[in-house]
């Protein structure tokens, strides 16, 4: 058996390029005592990856030029020197970008997949879907009648966060680029309005759909449409900061609010977080969403492309926009 990875060779500078990567095919190492051999069935591609790839100081370390580029994948044990996992169970963990990983159990989750579809387990029922759980409910602290504001609210994590919020009580308006996404949220997800912002003044369109203004503003991309809301934020809202998507190829500096100090005005409050500060809880979530998603309250978009030789380019997808809901490579 071979083995196919995916490397960092260079640290991007604005969009990652093919010379960024190196294709590695090597033979499928054998797992030592206390480890196990995973088979990668399916690879998350996720914003967050491109942060992973510089230098600069950050909530987990860089990737290593010539490393196996970091990536959460579900798989399945296909050999064992580890009591606890056996052969023909299914797992999930942060495997990389290639074909067969070896662990030795850490960060690694059994998953069941007579419960869920696999990818499942990369989109609601992992970490996209824990960040919307709980970058929305413990940060942003939704009361009913609230009205919420998503950005990015077509991808893996905007998705659930819009869906979640109505579960809750509150008006939605998702903020998306294209009209097919804008049709999906409302149409298909139950927001209550979407703002294409390729095509429609976003400053002119919150006011026509937040006319009594936004009381949590869950930002997944920054830059101009975070200044946007800032504007329209009702006293004491709450912005989660999960990403900043706008701002992750810059070559130049990093575009940051110049309307903050409508945080001062409207006592509101702006705060980042890290999906992994919850790790703790993630059962806790995966069990009262995979209940909403067995009643239809809850609806898991999931983007496959298949091969993982189509990495390099099924990456750029996410910041171009292709992609609707969780963008995952099928390795086979």
């Amino acid at each position: 058996m071979t083995n196919q990875q995916y490397l960092l060779a260079a640290r991007p500078l604005g969009l990652p390029k093919k010379s960024d990567w190196q294709f590695r095919e090597s033979p499928v190492p054998e797992p030592g005592d206390g480890e196990f051999l995973v088979k990668v069935l399916y690879i998350s591609l996720d914003p967050a990856m491109r942060g992973w790839m510089n230098a600069a100081r950050s909530y987990i370390e860089p990737v290593a030029i010539g490393a196996v580029m970091r990536a959460g994948a579900v798989g399945e044990v296909v050999t064992s020197n580890h009591p606890e996992f056996k052969v023909g169970e299914h797992v999930t963990g942060m495997f990389g970008v290639q074909r067969y990983a070896i662990s030795n159990s850490q960060g690694v989750i059994k998953i069941a997949s007579s419960l869920a579809p696999l990818p499942l387990y990369l989109s609601t029922l992992g970490m996209p879907g824990m960040t919307a759980y709980f970058g929305l409910l413990e940060i942003g602290q939704p009361k009913e009648s609230d009205t919420v504001v998503v950005s990015g609210a077509a991808g893996a994590v905007g998705s659930l966060v819009g869906q979640i919020a109505k579960i809750k009580g509150c008006r939605v308006v998702g903020i998306a680029g294209g009209e097919k996404k804008c049709a999906l949220l409302v149409d298909d997800l139950g927001f209550d309005a979407a703002i294409d912002y390729k095509s429609q003044d976003v400053q002119k369109s919150l006011q026509k759909e937040c006319p009594g203004g936004v009381d949590i503003y869950f930002d997944n991309v920054g830059g101009d449409i975070l200044d946007a809301v800032l504007s329209r934020i009702n006293r004491g809202a709450r912005i989660p900061i999960c990403g900043a998507i706008s701002q992750y190829n810059n070559t130049t500096g990093i575009n940051g609010p110049k309307n903050y100090l409508s945080l001062l005005i409207n006592r509101a409050r702006m705060e980042g977080f890290v999906v992994f500060d919850f790790a703790s809880r993630y059962k806790e979530a995966a069990k009262e969403m995979g209940a909403w998603l067995a009643q239809g309250k809850l609806k898991s978009k999931e983007h496959i492309v298949e091969g993982i030789e189509t990495f390099p380019e099924a990456l750029l997808m996410l910041f171009s926009g292709e992609n609707f809901g969780k963008l995952i490579i099928k390795t086979v």
